[in-house]
């Protein structure tokens, strides 16, 4: 059945395919409104979520953001499925790198990319940096229950050449390379929520207490890493350009926290300025400092 599942899936992107993607947007724009008008998917999340990080806007404001993600969120879905059979040639234009010397010169170095982005635009479609590339590229990822979406999602990472690593293989594989003197980029989703009893760290964020994942930092001060961000922004529906910015160039010199912290400010600064392409529907803050310290 898992398999069946599986060749299902896959089945249905290859259909896609007969049609441009503007077609599946028509597709798209009928899901937002079972999704936003009926099934209404999280919509108490979404809407707390925003009214506690922008409590200086007004609740038209917000529910235009609200609208605006609901359509985002639908239209991503579509791109996700459509990647899997996207030709090279196509999956080229679908994200512009402004800078990729950047990275590149760090690579022809022989130093080892960290590259930090959070849940913003359609973050599945950068797994096209193999393009842009020699150097291997490893998308950090957390393994799925579902074995069907996990291969899925296995093979759309990998579409192009990279080389997903699950999240508890990253340590092992990236002190491997850095032994051996072998360059590489790998790719963190940094922004969810850690479990309760591994967080051991908090910072203000989007105007609330917010733990952090340090996974990231914490591999790229032990390799000594050069860290970039991934500013992205959504030029329309099937275009984003990503511009990297360094964070630091010797991930060991930095203090405790400051590289997190730094790539926070970062992608708040993005979603302040554009709001409607985070992922609001996730359950960001869960967790309450004040109840946790409480508990010991």
């Amino acid at each position: 059945m898992k398999k069946a599942g599986y060749l299902l899936l896959r089945t249905l992107t290859w259909t896609m395919h007969l049609f441009p993607l503007r077609v599946h947007y028509l597709i798209s724009d009928f899901f937002f409104f079972i999704t936003f008008s009926m099934v209404r998917y999280r919509r108490k999340v979404v809407e707390r979520n925003l009214a506690n990080s922008f409590p200086e806007k007004s609740q038209g404001e917000r529910n235009r953001i609200t609208k605006g993600f609901y359509h985002h969120f639908c239209d991503t879905a579509i791109e996700t499925l459509y990647f899997d059979r996207m030709s090279v040639s196509r999956a080229e234009g679908v994200v512009k790198y402004l800078n990729p010397e950047l990275p590149n010169s760090y690579l022809d170095k022989g130093r080892q990319v960290i590259v930090i982005l959070g849940h913003y635009n359609n973050w599945e479609w950068f797994c096209n940096w193999p393009l842009y590339t020699k150097y291997p590229f490893y998308p950090i990822y957390k393994k799925l229950k579902n074995i069907v979406f996990e291969s899925f999602y296995f093979n759309v990472r990998s579409r192009f050449g990279a080389i997903p690593v699950e999240r508890a293989d990253t340590y092992r594989r990236l002190m491997n390379d850095h032994q051996k003197g072998i360059p590489s980029t790998s790719a963190f989703l940094f922004d969810q929520t850690p479990r309760i009893y591994e967080i051991q760290h908090w910072v203000r964020f989007l105007n609330q207490d917010t733990p952090v994942i340090l996974g990231a930092e914490k591999v790229a001060r032990k390799i000594n890493g050069v860290v970039l961000f991934a500013h992205s922004r959504k030029i329309k529906r099937g275009r984003y350009e990503v511009k990297y910015q360094l964070v630091t160039d010797h991930a060991a010199d930095c203090p405790k926290f400051e590289i997190t912290e730094k790539c926070l400010q970062l992608l708040e600064n993005q979603i302040i300025d554009q709001p409607e392409f985070w992922l609001w529907s996730h359950k960001r803050w869960k967790h309450i400092r004040e109840k946790i310290a409480r508990n010991g």
